[in-house]
């Protein structure tokens, strides 16, 4: 009787357990955690300020051009200054570039870091030194050997509530953790982010797996069934024990594929549409719209990958991302169509924030992997053949932006040269964002976790948060 029951066990597990197969590919990112929910509560420090914070990251991969949007030099000669102006804003003292009209009139509400630089000119090795807070071994490749730092909130984080997601990313479809140096290293993948890709603006964008949750709700209980008496079927089929610690990480994913919680941070319907409209119907404005949900929903590191702003590309002289070398586009076209854009969605996400009283407990950074060259460097198009002046990439000096977090904003910190090609005053590294992040959040730096050959690596190695913002 006992071999029957289990031979009809395994053969409905293999022919109905569709919920099994969709929590096993959720508990590939969940899986081989080694430590209890326990020992991680042991391991996080101020526990009660990281149940109130998180943070949203707006990432600009390609490097965001500092001369043109948040630095612009008006007196500089023209083949650094560009074609734009700046112009004034709310706070006085602080210029931005004319295409960013909406930045100018919340500029009380954020800060502009205008004197971070690093060694790193190549997008990987750009994307890893940024990302993670270290040195790379390797300027070449995406793959991390150190975790990015939404790999770390998520390891400090784990013990939070179930149904809440610790560590997401906003990207086009196609893509993996190590796209853009996101992954975890040595941190194992279970902490690597959760993906969710495409654009949210389109009708009938969806979260894979979170949007058949409705469907399940009258065969849960049966499948629950089928995934508890898993543990009797891997004893015969895991006979090295791989899968030794999988039974918690199933259930994570299960208890996040039915989650009325998530599914409901995702679903942008249940928005105003006079808000959704605020934020821009392209792909940067809802993601940054998701991200919101997603943070007051519980979620900690919320990440946005912006790239394409959407909708048809005005001629073929602007580029799918931020990287406006002259090959790739006419850097000031490029600008103009993708600027207003940003311009929205940006402010959309900081007055909300604001609004809706998260502006303390929600800490927004926007930046890329590097500034780009203030002096122009024109060549002949790849797509346009015709000869237009673009901008490489350039360590040397970048530009963030920083808002809510309970920081002081409406300043700038930090100066560059009168060519912007070097920190004058100020100058500080990623390492000083991230310890000022971390510093939000509640996670302590020093915090060690053995890298992949056992020796303990604190979080970050160096850095201090930056005192004007505190």
């Amino acid at each position: 009787m006992v071999r029957r029951k289990q031979r009809w066990t395994r053969r409905r597990f293999l022919t109905a357990g569709s919920l099994a197969s969709l929590a096993m590919g959720h508990s590939e990112v969940l899986r081989l955690r080694g430590l209890t929910a326990e020992a991680a509560q042991a391991d996080e420090t101020g526990r009660g300020r990281e149940q109130e914070t998180a943070v949203i990251l707006v990432w600009l991969t390609g490097g965001l051009s500092h001369i043109d949007t948040y630095d612009l030099k008006p007196e500089a000669p023209r083949e650094y200054r560009g074609e734009f102006n700046p112009i004034p804003t709310k706070v006085g003292g602080i210029d931005v570039c004319e295409h960013l009209p909406m930045h100018a009139a919340i500029a009380d509400k954020f800060a502009l870091i205008r004197s971070v630089t690093h060694g790193f000119a190549g997008h990987d090795g750009a994307h890893k030194r940024v990302l993670t807070g270290r040195v790379p071994k390797s300027p070449t490749g995406f793959v991390n050997d150190a975790p990015g730092v939404g790999s770390i909130v998520s390891r400090m984080r784990e013990s939070r509530s179930r149904d809440s997601l610790v560590f997401t990313s906003g990207q086009r479809a196609g893509t993996n953790v190590d796209a853009y140096s996101q992954g975890a290293a040595y941190l194992g993948q279970s902490y690597a982010p959760f993906l969710v890709s495409g654009d949210p603006s389109e009708k009938d964008w969806s979260v894979p797996n979170l949007s058949v949750l409705p469907e399940l709700d009258r065969r849960i209980d049966d499948r629950r069934k089928l995934l508890s008496g898993f543990d009797r079927f891997r004893s015969q089929i895991d006979q090295a024990g791989l899968l030794e610690s999988s039974d918690r990480y199933r259930q994570k994913a299960f208890d996040l594929l039915t989650s009325e919680k998530a599914r409901r941070a995702f679903d942008l319907t249940e928005e105003d549409p006079a808000v959704r409209k605020r934020y821009g119907m392209g792909p940067y404005g809802q993601q940054a719209l998701v991200a919101r949900r997603l943070v007051e929903a519980g979620t900690s590191f919320a990440n946005v990958v912006m790239e394409h702003p959407g909708g048809p590309s005005p001629g073929n002289n602007v580029v799918y991302n931020w990287d406006c070398h002259a090959v790739n586009c006419h850097v000031f076209h490029d600008a103009r169509w993708r600027l207003p854009h940003f311009d929205r969605a940006v402010s959309a996400l900081i007055e909300d924030l604001y609004q809706r009283g998260l502006d303390r407990r929600v800490m927004l950074v926007v930046t890329g992997e590097f500034g780009h060259t203030p002096r122009i460097n024109s060549q002949k198009g790849t797509a346009s053949k015709v000869l237009q002046p673009g901008r490489d990439h350039w360590p040397g000096a970048m530009s963030m932006l920083v808002s809510g977090g309970g920081l002081e904003v409406g300043q700038v910190i930090g100066s560059t040269d009168s060519k912007a090609e070097h920190p004058r005053s100020r100058p500080l590294s990623p390492n000083d964002l991230w310890a000022t992040v971390y510093r939000h959040l509640g996670i302590d730096t020093e915090h060690t976790f053995p890298d992949f050959t056992g020796r303990p690596l604190p979080i970050l190695p160096d850095g201090i948060p930056i005192r004007e913002l505190l």
